[in-house]
């Protein structure tokens, strides 16, 4: 007989979520779109969860490959916001396309209600190191804002700090904009945060 881990899906579980994955590949290369984003989470320990997300990730990269599509992964919660971790993961993995989408705003690796997911946040990793050890294998970048100063700065993000980093890591790729605030329109919010964008690359040209 031959036990089931308590802490996830089973190998053929977990190859029915890879393959239900190839739609998305399939569309990205139909739509000339060089990359696709993934989540990376899972239940039980680190290690277990890592395991899990590795394989997943190996496979779908390795289908990914044939029509030329890169995969990332996102932090996005739980383990994956843990910079160590996600870099081991993807390391792991060891597919040259196989990467990482730094978002600037989602670094919370522990939580008061000690859900993965849910409650107040009372442990962050440090975003600005977590994107330096991330950019050798990053992909593209999620450029995230929340809220604005009077300065049209970013207040939760020191942009200039973060895109000197990204600069200085020899990224060429795409950044993406995320406005998540509530001050203002999403619209507004997406012009502030190219305009923002503007001004930090001008500066650091």
């Amino acid at each position: 007989m031959t036990a089931r881990a308590n802490w996830g899906p089973t190998e053929a579980e977990r190859l029915k979520a890879v393959e239900s994955h190839y739609k998305w590949v399939d569309a990205a290369k139909y739509l000339g779109c060089p990359t696709v984003r993934v989540n990376a989470f899972g239940k039980g320990t680190a290690a277990e969860v890592q395991k899990a997300a590795a394989d997943g990730l190996a496979r779908l990269a390795e289908y990914a490959q044939k029509a030329g599509i890169n995969v990332i992964v996102e932090n996005h919660g739980s383990y994956t916001s843990n910079g160590e971790w996600l870099l081991a993961t993807i390391r792991q993995v060891g597919r040259p396309n196989v990467g990482i989408l730094p978002d600037f705003g989602n670094f919370c690796i522990r939580r008061d209600t000690g859900d993965l997911y849910r409650g107040k946040c009372i442990e962050e990793y440090d975003k600005y190191k977590a994107v330096r050890e991330w950019m050798p294998v990053a992909k593209g970048v999620s450029a995230k804002t929340f809220d604005f100063d009077a300065n049209g700065n970013c207040v939760e993000t020191d942009y200039f700090k973060m895109f000197k980093i990204i600069k200085d890591s020899g990224f060429r790729g795409y950044v993406g904009i995320e406005y998540e605030g509530e001050v203002t329109s999403e619209e507004e919010g997406v012009r502030k945060t190219k305009a923002l964008l503007e001004k930090v690359l001008k500066t650091l040209a």
